[in-house]
């Protein structure tokens, strides 16, 4: 997981926006509409990185498709310290 979150953070282009959507997920759980609204970023970005993210087991859904709720998963809260360490700019 720590080579994959590596990878989606600073290997791709994206990178920071992703590490802005994990960060306000770690608050609390919320939808494409928040999260875009809150990050000040085109809704269209916001799902493009949250596909990117749920592809990859860093977040989930539940909820109906209209207005789903995005989680972060199990998997990643145990490498979350990692992420911290990535996000700072540290290597694996």
């Amino acid at each position: 997981m720590e080579r994959i979150l590596y990878y989606l953070l600073t290997g791709m282009r994206g990178g920071t926006n992703r590490i802005r959507i994990i960060r306000s997920l770690l608050d609390r759980p919320k939808n494409a509409n928040k999260l875009a609204e809150e990050l000040d970023l085109n809704y269209k970005t916001v799902r493009h990185h949250l596909d990117t993210l749920e592809e990859h087991d860093i977040v989930l859904t539940y909820g109906e498709t209209y207005g789903e709720m995005y989680f972060l998963t199990d998997e990643f809260e145990a490498h979350r310290e990692a992420f911290e360490r990535i996000a700072e700019g540290e290597r694996p």
